[in-house]
C-alpha cells in the first residue's frame, strides 16, 4: 500500500511542480558553501575581526568550551525510546545543537577537529537511520524516528542542515552522496511525504517541518525539496484523519500548506502570530533561519518582503508582547518565564537587525541577551554594539490585530509610564489548537510582576515525570476553559461550549482603541458569539488621577442577553489576602465549585454577600498592596476560590481567586477598579499607604446608548467615565444628562473630573 501511495504521489508531484513552474518563481539552489546562515564572504569578515568584537568573541569562547567538552566526552547516538525529558530524547536533542555549533566553529576557527566531529556523528546517524523504525512511543499524531514526534525530528534536521552546510566542502563527494541518499533525503521524506498530516498544516509544527525540508534542500541543491517546503505537497491522495497532540486538530483538505502559507495565515499584517507569543517565539526560529537561508541562497525570492515584510514586523510585535523583565505574556498555551533570553529570540533579534533596516533599538535587546549568533547576522549585531550604535528599546502601548487580514480581533497592551502598570487585553481569534476559550480576558502587571494573572498552560515542559513532559489532561480540563481566565463565564459553560470547531469560526471585535493619552488609555471590544443570544462589551482603561499614588485600571463589563443567566466574573490575584469589607463563611471541608468546564478544579474557600453598594478586597504581593473595588448588588455572591480540586497528581498550581457571581440576570454591568497602592518593608516593618484611595465606585447611568461610572476618592474628588455603547466614531458628538447635569464630548468615551 505504501509503495503504491508513493508511486502515485511521485506522478502527481511531477504534474503539480510542472504547473507551478508556470506561475511561481523558479527555485534554483546549490552553489558555494556555506550558504545558509553563514556565507563565504561573511566568514572572511568574521575571521578578520576576531579578538576585536567583544560580544562576538565572548560568545565564541563560551561555545568553544561547550563543544570541546562534548567532543571530549565522545559521541553517543542511542536507539530512541523516550518521551521528552528522557535520556535518548535529550541526547539526540543535545547532539543537533552541538553539531550546529561545531560546524560554525569549524568555519570560523578552521580547526578540522570540529568538522571531523560533525562528520563522524552524521555517519553514526546514517548507519542508524537506514533501518530505524518509527519511534516506539505511540502517543503522537505524527511519529518521528529519532524522536516521538515529527516535530522534534524536524528540529533535528533544521539544525543539522546548518551543520552539513558548514562542513559540505570538507566531505568528499562520495561521503556527501552516502549521507544524502541514506540519511537526509529519507529523513526529509518521512517528515513530509510519510507525514502529510504533520507537514501540510498551518501550525508551528508544520513551520518546523517546512523549514527542515527546505533547508536540507538548499544545502543539497535539491530543487524539489525546496519547492515542497515552500508550497507543501499535493493534497490529492492524502487520506489522513487525526487529532494532534495539542488537542483538536483534524486534517482537512483546505489546500493551504507550505512555508509561505504559514507566513500568510497565522500572522496578521501587524506581525501578531495567532497562537500567541509563546508559540510565536518557538516558530520564529524556523521562520527566520529558513528565510535567512533563502535570502542567502536565492535572494530573488525576496521572502523577507513576503506579505509586506511580515516576518520582520513579527519580531517587533513579539518584543512588544513581553513584560518589563522581557518575559512573554502567557496568552493561549504559554509557559510562564519564557523570555527574550530564549535562543530563538537571540536568533530573531540578530537576523531581524542584519536583514532588516538595522534598527538600533534591537541592539540594546541583544546586549541584554548577552550573546549573539556565530554567523553573519550575529557578527553584524556585535560589531554595531561595539561601535556604540545601540539605542534603548522602549516598549509603548500597542494594539496588534489578529487574523491573516488583520480583521479577526486582536491583543491590546496598554502601558502607563515605564511599565508601572501594564494591561494585556485579549479579544483575539481562537489561536488554532493552542487557543483558549477566553474572549475579552485580561491580565495585569506592575513593573513586570503579575497582579492579576493568566494561568498559561498546564504542562511541565521536558520534565519526564509529568506526562513525559507533554501537555497534561488538565490543560484541557482547566487551562483552556473560560473560568480559568479573568473574563465572564455564563451558566458555568465555557465560551463556544469549549468546542474548537465552533470557536475557530468566531472572533471578538474591536470597538475602539485609544492608547496615546498618557493619563487615560482605553481599549474596548465586543463579543457576540461566545454564548447564543448574549452580547458582552468590555471596556478597560488605565487612568492616572492626581489624588492617587499610582495609575489604576477601570474595568466596565456590560452584558446584554435574551434570557436570564448566572454570570461568574473571576479575578485571579497573586499574593496574600489583607482585608475585605464583607462577611463570609469558610467551610470546614473544601468542596469543588462545580462538576465540569473547569469548575471541578476550583475549591470554594469561603463565600459571602456584599455589605453595601461597593465590595472591596485588598491583597499584598511582592511587598505591594492592591485593592479591587467593585460595584455590586445585594444578591451577588462573593467567592474565594483555590485551584486544586480533583487534581490527585498535583498537576495544577494552588492559585487563589476572587469571584463575583450574579444570578438570575439578563442585562447587567460589572464595574470594577483594580488599584495598586503603597508598599511594605520587612526591614523597617512599615506599611505605607496600605489602604485604597477610593471612597465609592458607582454605575451612575446605563442604557443601550451610554454607560457611565463615577469614582470618588477619599479627598472628595469625583471623576466620571462615560462610554458610548453604540457609536465608536472619533468624530461623533455626544450629549448626555446625568443627575441633572449635561455632559458634552466628541468620540467614543469621555473622562472628566466633576467639581
Amino acid at each position: 500500500m505504501e509503495t503504491m501511495w508513493r508511486m502515485n504521489w511521485n506522478k502527481r508531484i511531477a504534474i503539480v511542480f510542472a504547473s507551478l513552474a508556470l506561475v511561481l518563481p523558479m527555485i534554483s539552489v546549490g552553489g558555494e558553501h556555506p550558504n545558509l546562515i553563514m556565507t563565504k564572504s561573511g566568514v572572511e569578515k568574521i575571521r578578520a575581526e576576531l579578538g576585536s568584537v567583544p560580544l562576538f568573541d565572548e560568545t565564541l569562547k563560551n561555545v568553544r568550551q561547550e563543544v570541546d567538552a562534548e567532543i571530549e566526552s565522545g559521541i553517543d547516538t542511542p536507539i530512541p525510546k523516550d518521551y521528552s525529558g528522557g535520556y535518548t530524547h535529550e541526547r539526540h536533542k543535545r547532539n543537533f545543537f552541538i553539531m550546529q555549533k561545531a560546524g560554525v566553529l569549524y568555519q570560523i576557527l578552521q580547526d578540522e577537529k570540529y568538522a571531523k566531529y560533525v562528520r563522524d556523528m552524521l555517519f553514526q546517524y546514517e548507519a542508524m537511520y537506514k533501518d530505524l523504525p518509527l519511534h516506539p512511543k505511540t502517543r503522537s499524531y505524527a511519529r518521528g524516528k529519532l524522536f516521538w514526534q515529527c516535530l522534534n525530528d524536524s528540529n533535528w534536521l533544521v539544525y543539522v542542515s546548518q551543520a552539513y552546510d558548514t562542513i559540505y566542502n570538507y566531505l568528499s563527494a562520495e561521503e556527501r552522496q552516502q549521507l544524502e541518499d541514506n540519511l537526509f533525503r529519507p529523513f526529509a521524506d518521512h517528515i513530509s511525504i510519510d507525514s502529510p498530516q504533520f507537514f501540510n498544516r498551518v501550525h508551528n509544527h508544520s513551520t518546523w517541518g517546512n523549514a527542515a525540508v527546505g533547508m536540507i534542500g538548499l544545502v543539497m541543491g535539491d530543487d524539489e525539496l525546496v519547492e515542497r517546503a515552500l508550497y507543501g505537497i499535493p493534497f490529492e491522495d492524502i487520506d489522513v484523519a487525526a487529532k494532534d497532540d495539542d488537542g483538536g486538530f483534524i486534517f482537512d483538505k483546505d489546500g493551504k500548506a507550505g512555508f509561505l502559507a504559514n507566513l500568510d495565515e497565522p500572522f496578521s499584517p501587524d506581525g501578531y502570530y495567532t497562537e500567541g507569543p509563546y508559540y510565536q517565539r518557538y516558530a520564529m526560529y524556523p521562520f527566520l533561519i529558513f528565510a535567512q537561508g533563502l535570502h542567502n541562497a536565492k535572494p530573488d525570492l525576496e521572502v523577507l518582503r513576503h506579505k509586506d515584510g511580515v516576518l520582520l514586523k513579527a519580531v517587533d510585535a513579539l518584543l512588544a508582547l513581553a513584560d518589563k523583565d522581557g518575559e512573554f505574556f502567557p496568552l493561549n498555551d504559554g509557559q510562564k518565564g519564557m523570555s527574550y533570553d530564549s535562543g530563538a529570540l537571540v536568533s530573531a533579534v540578530d537576523i531581524a537587525y542584519h536583514l532588516g533596516e538595522q534598527d538600533p533599538r534591537l541592539l540594546s535587546v541583544a546586549k541584554d541577551q548577552g550573546r549573539v549568533l556565530l554567523d553573519d547576522a550575529g557578527f553584524s549585531v556585535a560589531l554595531a554594539i561595539r561601535d556604540g550604535e545601540a539605542q534603548p528599546f522602549e516598549k509603548k502601548s500597542v494594539n496588534l490585530s489578529d487574523g491573516p487580514d488583520g480583521d479577526q480581533g486582536g491583543v491590546a497592551v496598554l502601558r502607563y509610564g515605564n511599565e508601572d502598570l501594564t494591561l494585556v487585553y485579549k479579544y483575539a481569534a481562537q489561536g488554532l489548537s493552542h487557543g483558549h476559550y477566553d474572549k475579552l480576558s485580561f491580565s495585569l502587571y506592575e513593573q513586570g510582576d503579575e497582579v492579576l494573572q493568566d494561568y498559561g498552560l498546564a504542562r511541565f515542559v521536558n520534565i519526564g515525570q509529568k506526562g513525559g513532559g507533554n501537555y497534561l489532561k488538565e490543560n484541557t480540563t482547566w487551562a483552556k476553559q473560560t473560568i480559568a481566565h479573568n473574563t465572564l463565564t455564563q451558566n458555568e459553560t465555557s465560551h463556544f461550549r469549549g468546542i474548537y470547531e465552533v470557536g475557530s469560526k468566531h472572533h471578538s471585535e474591536l470597538y475602539f482603541y485609544a492608547g496615546n493619552d498618557s493619563d487615560v488609555q482605553v481599549v474596548s471590544a465586543i463579543e457576540k458569539n461566545a454564548y447564543p443570544g448574549t452580547k458582552i462589551h468590555r471596556t478597560m482603561a488605565l487612568i492616572k488621577k492626581e489624588n492617587f499614588e499610582k495609575a489604576f485600571l477601570l474595568d466596565v463589563l456590560k452584558v446584554n442577553s435574551d434570557s436570564k443567566n448566572q454570570y461568574d466574573l473571576p479575578f485571579y490575584y497573586m499574593g496574600q489576602v489583607i482585608q475585605v469589607n464583607f462577611n463570609y463563611d469558610s467551610p470546614m471541608t473544601l468542596g469543588a465549585l462545580g462538576s465540569n468546564n473547569g469548575y471541578q478544579h476550583l475549591y470554594v474557600e469561603s463565600s459571602g454577600r456584599p455589605s453595601g453598594d461597593n465590595t472591596k478586597f485588598s491583597w499584598m504581593d511582592n511587598r505591594k498592596f492592591y485593592t479591587l473595588t467593585s460595584a455590586t448588588e445585594p444578591s451577588d455572591e462573593l467567592l474565594f476560590t483555590r485551584l486544586g480540586a480533583n487534581d490527585p497528581e498535583f498537576n495544577l498550581r494552588r492559585d487563589p481567586g476572587f469571584m463575583i457571581r450574579r444570578k438570575d440576570a439578563a442585562d447587567t454591568v460589572f464595574a470594577s477598579v483594580v488599584e495598586p497602592h503603597g508598599s511594605y518593608s520587612p526591614v523597617s516593618e512599615l506599611a505605607i499607604n496600605s489602604n485604597s484611595s477610593i471612597r465609592e465606585l458607582k454605575v451612575v447611568y446605563d442604557d443601550k446608548n451610554y454607560t457611565a461610572v463615577s469614582i470618588e476618592d477619599l479627598e472628595g474628588q469625583t471623576s466620571l467615565f462615560v462610554l458610548s455603547n453604540i457609536d465608536a466614531s472619533v468624530s461623533e458628538k455626544h450629549e448626555l444628562k446625568i443627575d441633572g447635569k449635561a455632559y458634552r464630548w466628541t468620540g467614543p468615551y469621555h473622562h472628566v473630573e466633576i467639581k
